[in-house]
């Protein structure tokens, strides 16, 4: 059974830093394309952040490059988010993702979802 369990949100100020974690069990890791999303109050989820099989390829939503770095660790089946500068406005739940495809990442629709970690930056 494939899960994907979240760690590392908060309530942290504007300028904070917080790292997400993501550990994935019921398949193997490190053939899948890992990412991040997000969904704010009132808002649809959005890509942050994905991650390829190797890691040798990142890719980032505009809102959050030069502060936001995806990783992960192949030993350890977890997908990291660092995320730095934080501004209210990445206030919301962070969902950890992953598909062999990145056409279903690219159009937010993996085949596999954690459950959310909540993320509240207060300015």
């Amino acid at each position: 059974q494939v899960q994907l369990v979240e760690f590392g949100g908060g309530l942290v100020q504007a300028g904070d830093s917080l790292r997400l974690s993501c550990v994935a069990s019921g398949f193997t890791f490190g053939n899948d394309w890992m990412a991040w999303f997000r969904q704010a109050p009132g808002k649809e989820r959005e890509f942050v952040a994905s991650i390829t099989k190797s890691g040798g390829w990142t890719h980032y939503v505009d809102s959050v490059k030069g502060r936001f770095t995806i990783s992960r660790d192949d030993a350890k089946n977890t997908v990291y988010l660092q995320m730095n500068s934080l501004k209210p406005e990445d206030t919301a739940v962070y969902y950890c993702a992953a598909d062999l495809s990145f056409d279903r990442i690219r159009r937010g629709t993996p085949d596999y979802w954690g459950q959310g970690t909540q993320v509240t930056v207060s300015s």
